[in-house]
């Protein structure tokens, strides 16, 4: 127990060795030692929907103590950290990370945020621009055609919202207890109090004309999907109870018996989740998600049949306290043991409890259900009965509490032409009609009498949650064991004490991925052995101990990562389900018809992500096109992969990683019992690769000074927004050049997204990031706009880069140390790292920038802080593994390169590499131009100045080039 200074004491996990002090200010804003307001779009005034995000949004320009526009954004970034924010529903959270040198002053700017914001008219008008994404009208539009000024509505909702007493800080540091405290009280105590009341939503927000209906909605994408929901009690009433969790646990349960995989068996699903949703202390709702096959799709009301069954099996079984205690049991193993997260996200998860659940809960929040309650749990199951509901016309106040069916939504390509409403938002197509009770007790009558029963108890919850004992303090993995069929990489745990092992073990097989149709087949022998696999693994799943099955460009890979008692038991199950692999043709065909769905809905992806799959295709060799392998799936059947599977095994060579609680014993243990399945077995199905067969990763060399443009015409014609990505190729992994490229990144990352898209609103999405390609480095520039063409917008980038030059010419030596320091610091000792951060996961979707912490490999993230956990640890490591660099140092090396960067040094690097129109400058713009940009492709292709070269075609434009060195499948790699 953490016990604040005559506070309540605070319930952590055994292995948390953080202190923790709740404190209260004058003002009444409540620390927890990020920022989090009592204030989201629930709050907006009517007719100015998206307010609140605008004015998150705002926020970040600039204050009356930082005048300079977007001064805190460059601050956070120019020392070594990230900053964001999101608005949900009720709340509103704002966070950063930075160095810990760096802390005060960037606290002291995040805390202007809700003293004395400046929002400039001028501002205020780009950034409606820039936000877009559907704001636009009720942003602009509509508040002027009734005379109000959006600026003033934005003070007057900022002023009569963001109070003190509505707000929750998390603080997270280094610093001592004391110390934290003191800094807090100074630069938090000038934030207003006005006593504001938190907006309240009384009762269900449902009508009436809201319960009882089927929803016929038209999707964007390919596919049928199925929402049941209720409304129901919220669980954070009854939260050591878990209603919403037991019952979630039961109906979304995969196992034998399970609703789930009744439904699979028949072909009509493949997947369900069932739990809570959309909470809040008001109201709540309880939902039940499937995905629909096409079979499915014309058995909907068996299926609506089949759910109601397993509930009323729910009430005949009665609550079980067996099944309460096992999940009790698994929910307090995991808390106990939760691996470390981010600072960042650690703070983001207290921020969101202190909200809600008590101080002394505000670690736990619900994830420890303790208390066997089985009239709660019963109670939460009468609401999603068909039995009470009130059907009365034109009935005002509906007794939610009573079970009544909110409704039924279907989605579905297939109702086009067969709809007469549109949603006003996005233009859904919709149409609405009642439903009865006594329709719904029909399609449970007619429905298939399958055997639904309850879970068996769950084998795998590990009993044995002990340390095993490590002689040598291993730093980096090393290669315990090679044979011609395998290599082993072993590295045991010497960081985070914990009961959790991670195993990799990659199938090479050259026969894999040597054609369209190859790499078609073994995706779908993939997922179909995890479809075979599913109803056993799910009882691991569920106990902390989860596997992948994944296809990788050369093969596929085994992942089993979690608590490490049961996981051998797990591993040898899924290596016989491999070897003895055999096509059902019915489970083929479901695989199959996903598969085509999510080649059909490529199409579909953002602009930017197709652009950023188009770079991918022209720079690494051996990839195919998408739709070569769409068209090849039509014509594929059971046969073709049953003939397939022996010859694609028939070769192969397995690199495993095997590390976490485990002794080397039993690492070589587990590798030889794979080799003796696979290779020298009573069945063998694997012979070793021949040396010329080991694979590699070759990635186009561009050539020096050219300028290469691919123009691709949007997939989607109702998408209106174009995307350009920028890259430029800089050079074959090596450590001085890498801290150039990742100092570079750091230094211009915040200039770019406020120039792209602050000042000259190209696009909501404007980024730079680092690239990596199989060891070979770049940096790349994501775009995407409803403004202007890709043309305009790479015009736009280079012109950045001009200006950006001369800001580099500028920087003083104190700055580029300061850059350098923090790189080499953070790297050094994670306890160096501070965090202020705040909030739930954003429910609407909505975040400031794409480049925030969790989605840029810039030179920060790789170096601010030791690995947090096992997985992470694991994924660094096999990186190396994977791409054949092996250098396992990598983050030591570079630091002892960064001591010794200087800034000419810097300079040159961006004068040799990177500066526009530089004699070794190599870069690749991909354009893919929406619909108000197509007359713009055809000029851009015809006309395609300033580039030197115009593909007109990707495959004959990589087979046309030279390529890089592979780090992978060389000679003598990884000797012993």
């Amino acid at each position: 127990m953490a016990v604040g200074k005559g506070e309540v004491e605070i319930v952590r996990a055994r292995t948390d060795q953080r202190e923790y002090r709740r404190i209260v200010l004058k003002n009444s804003l409540e620390c927890a030692a990020t920022m989090d307001v009592r204030v989201g779009s629930f709050s907006e005034p009517e007719g100015i929907e998206g307010l609140a995000h605008f004015l998150e949004h705002m926020l970040f320009y600039a204050s009356e103590k930082y005048p300079l526009e977007d001064s805190y954004s460059k601050y956070i970034t120019e020392h070594g950290g990230s900053t964001n924010a999101f608005t949900a529903s009720e709340h509103t959270n704002y966070f950063f990370d930075v160095n810990t040198d760096s802390f005060e002053e960037a606290l002291d700017r995040f805390a202007q945020f809700f003293i004395k914001p400046l929002m400039s008219a001028d501002a205020t008008t780009r950034e409606i621009k820039a936000v877009d994404s559907g704001n636009w009208d009720t942003l602009e539009v509509r508040p002027k055609e009734r005379g109000l000024d959006t600026r003033l509505e934005l003070i007057k909702f900022y002023e009569e919202n963001y109070s003190a007493n509505l707000m929750h800080l998390v603080v997270y540091s280094k610093e001592n207890l004391d110390k934290i405290h003191n800094l807090v009280e100074d630069k938090f105590q000038d934030i207003r109090n006005t006593d504001q009341s938190c907006f309240r939503c009384h009762g269900q927000p449902c009508a009436a004309e809201h319960l009882q209906i089927l929803v016929r909605a038209i999707p964007i994408k390919q596919g049928h999907k199925l929402r049941i929901v209720w409304p129901i009690t919220p669980e954070i009433h009854h939260y050591k109870e878990g209603p919403c969790r037991y019952l979630g646990h039961l109906i979304g349960h995969e196992g034998e018996g399970s609703l789930y995989y009744v439904l699979k068996t028949l072909g009509w699903a493949t997947g369900l989740s069932a739990g809570e949703s959309d909470w809040t202390l008001e109201f709540s709702f309880f939902k039940v998600v499937i995905d629909l096959t096409d079979a499915g799709h014309e058995h909907m009301q068996d299926i609506i049949g089949l759910l109601f069954k397993y509930i009323h099996l729910l009430k005949e079984s009665g609550i079980c306290k067996w099944i309460f205690d096992e999940l009790s049991a698994v929910c307090e193993t995991k808390f106990h043991y939760q691996d470390k997260i981010s600072p960042a996200e650690y703070v983001v998860h207290v921020a969101s409890n202190m909200q809600t659940y008590p101080p002394k809960d505000w670690l736990v929040g619900s994830s420890l259900p303790s208390m066997f309650s089985p009239r709660t749990i019963q109670m939460t199951l009468e609401e999603l009965s068909i039995d009470n509901v009130r059907y009365e016309s034109g009935m005002e106040d509906s007794n939610i509490g009573e079970g009544v069916a909110l409704g039924i939504f279907w989605e579905s390509k297939q109702f086009e032409g067969h709809t007469d409403k549109v949603e006003p938002w996005y233009g859904t197509a919709y149409s609405v009609e009642k439903i009865t009770s006594s329709m719904i007790q029909e399609w449970m009558l007619c429905s298939p009498n399958e055997n639904l029963h309850l879970p068996a108890p769950n084998e795998f919850i590990p009993k044995d949650l002990s340390l095993k004992s490590t002689l040598d303090m291993v730093k980096f993995p090393v290669l315990l064991r090679k044979s011609s069929c395998s290599r082993l990489w072993y590295k045991p745990d010497t960081m985070f004490y914990t009961p959790k092992a991670y195993v990799k073990i990659d199938f090479n097989c050259p026969q894999a991925g040597n054609s369209p149709e190859a790499d078609v087949l073994t995706d779908i022998f993939t997922r179909l052995l995890m479809d075979y696999l599913n109803e056993y693994a799910y009882y691991a799943q569920v106990a902390g101990l989860c596997y992948a099955i994944k296809h990788t460009d050369c093969g596929f890979q085994v992942t089993l990562v979690g608590y490490n008692h049961k996981l051998r038991i797990l591993m040898e199950t899924v290596v016989e389900k491999i070897a003895k692999f055999k096509v059902k043709p019915d489970r083929f065909s479901v695989i199959k018809e996903m598969v085509t769905k999510e080649y059909q809905n490529f199409k579909f992806q953002q602009p930017y992500q197709q652009a950023m799959y188009y770079c991918s295709l022209l720079l690494e060799d051996q990839t195919w096109p998408w739709n070569e392998e769409l068209d090849i799936l039509p014509h594929l059947e059971a046969e073709d992969l049953a003939k397939f599977t022996p010859v694609m095994l028939s070769r192969a060579f397995l690199e495993c990683y095997i590390a976490g609680n485990i002794e080397a014993s039993e690492a070589e243990s587990m590798v030889q019992h794979v080799e003796h399945v696979f290779f020298s077995g009573p069945n063998p199905v694997c012979q070793p690769l021949f040396p010329s067969q080991h694979l590699t990763n070759r990635v186009v060399k561009l050539e020096r000074g050219k300028s290469y443009f691919y123009p691709a015409e949007g997939l989607n014609p109702n998408d209106e927004n174009s995307a350009l990505v920028h890259y430029i190729q800089v050079h074959r992994d090596d450590f001085m050049l890498n801290v150039k490229l990742q100092l570079f990144a750091l230094v211009a990352k915040q200039p770019a997204f406020h120039q792209l898209r602050s000042v000259e609103q190209l696009g909501y999405i404007a980024v730079l990031l680092q690239r990596n390609d199989s060891g070979i480095r770049g940096v790349q520039f994501i775009i995407q706009s409803t403004a202007k063409g890709p043309g305009r917008i790479d015009l736009r980038v280079e012109a950045f880069l001009k200006k950006f030059e001369s800001e580099l010419y500028e920087m003083t030596n104190e700055e580029f140390e300061s850059l350098a320091y923090c790189g080499i610091s953070n790297h050094v000792n994670y306890q160096l790292s501070c965090t202020i951060f705040q909030g739930m996961p954003c429910k609407s979707g909505v975040g400031r920038n794409i480049g925030d912490a969790k989605n840029v490999n810039a030179l920060i993230d790789v170096k601010l802080e030791k690995h947090k956990n096992l997985r992470e640890e694991s994924g660094f490591y096999w990186r190396e593994i994977y791409d054949g660099t092996l250098k396992f140092d990598r983050r030591e090396s570079e630091v002892a390169a960064l001591r010794q960067l200087t800034k000419q040094e810097l300079i040159d690097f961006f004068n040799d590499y990177i500066k526009v129109g530089t004699p070794l400058r190599k870069s690749l713009s991909i354009g893919v131009y929406g619909n108000p940009h197509c007359s713009e492709y055809t000029a851009d292709k015809n006309e395609p100045v300033p580039y030197s070269v115009v593909i007109d075609d990707i495959v004959s434009f990589r087979r046309s080039q030279p390529l890089y060195g592979s780090f992978r499948g060389v000679s003598g790699h990884g000797k012993l």
